[in-house]
């Protein structure tokens, strides 16, 4: 992409991290839900060139936290800190001279989203094992090591996830059942101290190379609470994305490592099942693979109930 119009932009935001670094080249990338993300790559003196992104947050971000960069950016620096694998912060902006909205400059991580088809097929055990040491590793986090005062509580969420109506249920995949039962059980599913959470800890939310895990992306849902939100989150995704043996390698995996109460996963399994059912019709997806992810989803809630009955 030729530098344009917001190219202009773009500049000066260069110019505020780096008065000597040149501006080289541009290209979009793809962000969260409402935010708009940009790469570039720039010049610095002594001809070095590096790569840096720009977020820029959208309505709906700001909607639900008008500082949502600065709660980013200051999650960042603590997760950097930390030794967690997550891209470095090097800039926030919420003073609206350059963009209406605020943004954050962070640095690029070379890698691709996901787990690869093809490393997943030679290393199933060693990608999983990966997957799950970094979502302990984030969980290790808690008030004890890092002032985590800043992020929402995840109690929050749930409470407004449970306190929404929609004008009709999808009883094809029991959302009335499952409302149900977390509506009698909530609050009472927290048996483990809160810690952080990345709140969307998903294989597209993950960057490899070389068959490894180099950094974790996209923690506008970071929040504070029971890690088991989102060990549930993992498990329906893996599902979705490698079948049931992959989840289950996965949950034992993170298990083994992070030794959390697992009690009320039955609960959190619910809750992760409930997130996405009004969104999955939006998803675009071609009829074969909705109907295999409609059948995967029942699944997944089934097991939570016969899991919920067994106790």
């Amino acid at each position: 992409m030729t530098i344009t119009d917001e190219g202009k932009q773009l500049k000066q935001v260069v110019r505020r991290i780096d008065p000597q670094a040149r501006l080289l080249r541009v290209w979009q990338l793809k962000g969260g839900v409402s935010a708009q993300v940009t790469a570039l790559q720039v010049e610095q003196a002594g001809g070095r060139r590096k790569k840096m992104v720009v977020r820029r947050y959208g309505s709906v971000d700001l909607q639900r936290n008008p500082h949502v960069a600065l709660t980013e950016f200051r999650l960042l620096r603590l997760l950097h800190s930390a030794g967690i694998a997550a891209p470095e912060p090097y800039y926030l902006d919420e003073t609206g001279e350059v963009y209406p909205t605020p943004y954050v400059v962070v640095e690029y991580v070379e890698g691709e989203p996901g787990l690869a088809p093809s490393a997943f097929a030679s290393s199933p055990t060693g990608t999983l094992r990966q997957f799950a040491t970094h979502l302990a590793r984030i969980h290790a986090v808690d008030d004890t090591n890092a002032d985590l005062s800043f992020l929402p509580s995840q109690d929050a969420t749930v409470a407004g996830l449970l306190a929404a109506r929609t004008t009709q249920r999808d009883e094809s995949l029991d959302e009335g059942r499952i409302r149900g039962a977390l509506e009698s059980a909530w609050p009472r599913l927290q048996p483990n101290r809160p810690v952080l959470l990345h709140g969307d800890f998903w294989p597209g939310n993950t960057l490899w190379r070389d068959g490894q895990l180099v950094s974790v992306v996209d923690w506008e849902d970071a929040a504070v609470g029971d890690p088991l939100a989102d060990l549930a989150d993992s498990r329906l995704e893996l599902l979705w994305a490698f079948g049931v043996d992959a989840m289950q390698r996965f949950t034992g995996l993170y298990q083994s490592i992070a030794g959390f109460d697992d009690t009320t996963l039955p609960y959190w399994d619910l809750y992760a099942a409930l997130r996405p059912i009004s969104k999955i019709a939006t998803w675009n997806l071609d009829a074969d693979t909705e109907k295999t992810m409609r059948e995967q989803h029942r699944w997944f809630t089934a097991q939570a109930f016969k899991k919920l009955e067994d106790q």
